[in-house]
């Protein structure tokens, strides 16, 4: 999968060119503790490889180089044995396909000696500052032997112009990562709503989900999970998840696996207690129906705007149901006075990244959706509690549904279907035995 991605960038290149693409480094959390280790997603999409530091090089017609290669750390008894196994040269050339590799130490001279031989260099400048320093360094270099006939190259490309449209369009390969993603998901989804219950902590399910993700063969989250009780829920970017669920509130999840580096991304808001009041249930299936009608919305052809539009549209009539406004669904469409409590937009791309490469415009147009595109549908309404522009059996109640959807050539596909949505599958999973690991006693273990 990954030497195909290599082949198909480099067919976008010209003779003479070079392209040079960072991996990952760690980063200091705290002291000298590292952050778990994630690598950059171009990088991954290229080389598959997954460990720190690597630099890849594609080239096109160049002299003494290779079609590509891989700059890896270098084996090391001691230090992988503190750290863990490295590929080193040879392995990345078994391992991933690699054409030739070389130790990391070797990228200060082989890279300035590369970029000389350029006619064009392929680099986005601004992501690895150490690499910037390098390859900014070469280029000046060379500019001062005009006279031994090396130049610097005629022009610096940004390559994620080219390899952004191609990660956007999936490959069967990848939408098999990112089904299992959404299997280990929705899996997780499940069960937070089965063990929810008043007093359970935000932070337990959580816990529960990433548990789950991690069981069922996931790398982990694919972000911080939102878990919000209550009016928790109107705070778009919640993930604090340091609350106890209340009876009576409704509680958000929003939370995604990731497989192979690939992302899931669902929300759904389910009730704590297990059961929708009248007002929360009337809530909920307006946002239902706006969720459905930009699924609908989601076919070859279409605007990637109108899926927004579907939603927008069917949450302003559902704000006059609910008695919020009383204007036209035309003139609340055409003023947006939707917008104080539908925030955002209803899609983003996904893949790679949970908010995944790709334009969504072509000039001033919104692009049109093609077969291989994912892409997430989430509207929601959000009813803060001070809000006295709506009805008060609403007020502190915050509601999003979202699906992750691949269109596909005759309509879409829903990657994320298995995690119940509608009002009976959510209650009837809702109810589904409790059961929760008993809360270890610190004050206990600490005598």
């Amino acid at each position: 999968m990954f030497a195909n991605h290599r082949r198909a960038f480099q067919e976008q290149m010209e003779e003479g060119d070079l392209a040079l693409f960072p991996g990952a480094s760690f980063a200091t959390r705290n002291h000298d503790v590292e952050y778990p280790f994630r690598q950059q997603a171009d990088y991954w999409y290229l080389t598959g490889h997954g460990e720190a530091d690597g630099i890849l090089l594609l080239s096109k017609g160049i002299d003494g180089l290779p079609n590509d290669g891989l700059f890896v750390l270098p084996k090391d008894a001691e230090k992988e044995t503190w750290t863990g196994v490295r590929l080193g040269p040879e392995g990345a050339k078994s391992t991933l396909g690699f054409q030739e590799a070389w130790c990391l130490e070797e990228a200060s001279k082989l890279i300035p000696e590369a970029i000389q031989k350029a006619k064009r260099l392929w680099y986005r400048i601004g992501e690895n500052a150490a690499l910037d320093k390098q390859v900014l360094g070469a280029v000046t270099a060379s500019r001062m032997k005009a006279r031994l006939g090396i130049h610097p190259p005629e022009a610096i490309v940004e390559p994620t112009h080219v390899l952004h449209e191609m990660r956007l369009f999936k490959t069967e390969e990848e939408l098999s990562f990112m089904r299992q993603a959404s299997a280990v998901s929705a899996e997780g989804h499940i069960l937070a709503m089965a063990q929810a219950a008043s007093g359970v902590g935000e932070w337990e399910l959580q816990a529960l989900l990433d548990y789950t993700f991690r069981r069922n063969g996931g790398d982990g989250w694919s972000y911080p999970a939102i878990v919000a009780g209550g009016s928790n829920a109107c705070i778009l970017h919640y993930n604090t998840n340091h609350q106890t669920l209340r009876d009576g509130d409704l509680c958000l999840i929003d939370a995604g696996a990731e497989f192979s580096c690939y992302a899931a991304d669902i929300t759904r808001t389910f009730p704590v207690n297990g059961k929708f009041m009248p007002d929360q249930k009337a809530a909920y299936e307006s946002v239902l129906v706006a969720e459905l009608a930009a699924i609908d919305a989601c076919k070859p052809g279409a605007s990637f705007n109108e899926v927004h539009m579907a939603a927008v549209r069917s949450l302003s009539a559902s704000l006059v149901e609910l008695g919020v406004l009383k204007e036209s669904v035309e003139e609340i469409v055409e003023k947006e006075l939707y917008k104080p409590w539908y925030l955002h937009n209803t899609s983003h791309w996904i893949g790679l990244d949970v908010h995944d490469a790709g334009r969504y415009k072509n000039g001033e147009e919104f692009r049109s959706l093609e077969a291989g595109m994912c892409l997430t549908v989430e509207p929601g309404l959000y009813f803060a509690e001070n809000d006295e522009r709506v009805p008060k059996a609403l007020r502190g109640m915050g509601i999003r549904i979202e699906d992750d959807i691949l269109i596909t050539p005759g309509g879409n596909e829903n990657l994320t279907l298995a995690a119940p949505k509608t009002v009976e599958d959510v209650e009837a999973a809702c109810s589904a035995a409790r059961v929760m690991p008993p809360v270890l006693d610190t004050e206990l273990v600490a005598k």
